[in-house]
């Protein structure tokens, strides 16, 4: 069993900058791969972007490829979503998950984090 824990979340300007980190009790085959997904009032959760705890790089949506950023930290067992030039369509609960493969499908991850909130103001 693998428990995930995200931080990092708060209410920010329009144009701000925030990095959620999300804390992973261990390192598994069953987390492997480790992705965000964010989720708004009255819509369903959607992937942000996944990486794995050997990789440098990482995919994301094309909504926010642009803007956001993943990384790790191995000896952390920490993952990281940096987010910049937040705007109003990036407010929602965003979620940290754990799965075996590369997957953009919620169905396809795992284990779950608590979530943190992000509110963006203009």
């Amino acid at each position: 069993q693998v428990q995930l824990v995200e931080s990092g979340g708060g209410l920010v300007q329009a144009g701000a900058s925030l990095r959620l980190s999300c804390v992973a009790s261990k390192r598994t085959v069953s987390n492997h791969v480790m992705g965000w997904f964010r989720q708004a009032p009255g819509k369903e959760r959607e992937f942000v972007g996944s990486i794995t705890w050997g990789d440098l790089g990482a995919s994301y949506a094309d909504s926010v490829k642009s803007r956001f950023t993943i990384s790790r930290d191995v000896a952390k067992n920490t993952v990281y979503l940096q987010m910049n030039r937040l705007n109003d369509e990036d407010t929602a609960v965003y979620y940290c998950a754990g799965g075996i493969a590369p997957s953009r499908r919620r169905s396809d991850y795992t284990y779950w984090g608590q979530g943190t909130q992000v509110t963006v103001s203009s």
